[in-house]
């Protein structure tokens, strides 16, 4: 069964000087101030369509990742995942660098690489990201 899930924006002012926010309406769990300088400079506890990119990676990244391991009979202990998401004003998100560190007994190294590519390229966010040029993946069996 297809879901939906929604998420909604609002901006006040011009690109460099204005601000807004973005709430997370489907799960209801927050409300989180954007604004330009974040996305293009520093943080400064305020987030960018990069930030909420690079959680959505790492999280549908992982759920594949767990999916695919628990489908060849494994049990996964544990993934860590992080997402650095790139982006360059005026050529928009260059690069993605997906990091996983994965605890998953009686796996052999050849075996997780294996399923680490697997789940970069079927996760859907990946799939929707496709039009970046530079994604990456280091998959570390710990």
């Amino acid at each position: 069964m297809a879901t939906t899930r929604t998420a909604q924006a609002h901006w006040e002012g011009n690109l460099l000087e204005g601000k807004g926010d973005v709430a997370l309406t489907s799960s209801t769990i927050g409300t989180f101030p954007v604004s330009w300088p974040a996305r293009a400079e520093q943080p400064n506890g305020v987030t960018s369509p990069e930030e909420l990119i690079a959680a959505a990676h790492s999280t549908c990244y992982s759920m594949a990742l767990s999916h695919g391991l628990a489908g060849k009979g494994c049990t996964v202990a544990s993934l860590d995942t992080q997402a650095d998401v790139t982006f360059q004003p005026g050529d928009g998100i260059v690069a993605i660098a997906l990091t996983v560190k994965a605890s998953v007994p009686g796996l052999s190294k050849a075996d997780f690489q294996a399923a680490a590519e697997d789940a970069k390229k079927n996760c859907p966010v990946s799939q929707a990201l496709a039009s970046v040029k530079n994604i990456t993946l280091d998959a570390e069996l710990v």
